[in-house]
């Protein structure tokens, strides 16, 4: 999906590209309809993106940002590793709001954004990505 490029980060480096994906990923999941809860949480276990609300669903969202399409798609670098410390970080945060028994999934969007300064982000998103994964499986 193209944006426009007034999107883009300030300059082409890696650390401003991260940032820069995921403030894109809010905003197109704002059009879709979501209500974003928390950008960037952070905690013991690690950080999740974007966590929202689809409807009645908490949405804990996992944004991946290339500059290049060459290779793997973005989305392919939520491994195994990855969905693991995401479902702990995401019942750590259920758990701490007492909302264990909200019904929850993850999502995963993929930027590639070959040029942030000139060029047009493509986005993909994965609703229902994976499922939760290592002990504690309590997503519904």
């Amino acid at each position: 999906m193209p944006w426009p490029t007034s999107n883009a980060p300030p300059n082409n480096q890696p650390s401003d590209l991260g940032p820069a994906g995921e403030r894109l990923a809010a905003r197109f999941l704002q059009k879709q309809g979501y209500r974003i809860l928390e950008r960037s949480h952070r905690q013991r276990l690690g950080e999740i993106d974007l966590i929202a609300l689809d409807g009645q669903t908490i949405v804990f969202v996992e944004v991946k940002t290339r500059s290049s399409s060459l290779g793997a798609d973005p989305s392919e670098a939520v491994d195994l590793r990855k969905q693991t410390k995401l479902t702990r970080a995401a019942l750590v945060y259920l758990k701490k709001r007492n909302l264990l028994e909200t019904p929850a999934r993850f999502d995963v969007v993929s930027i590639v954004w070959p040029h942030p300064t000139r060029g047009q982000p493509r986005l993909r998103h994965f609703p229902n990505a994976f499922e939760a994964t290592g002990r504690g499986q309590m997503f519904s």
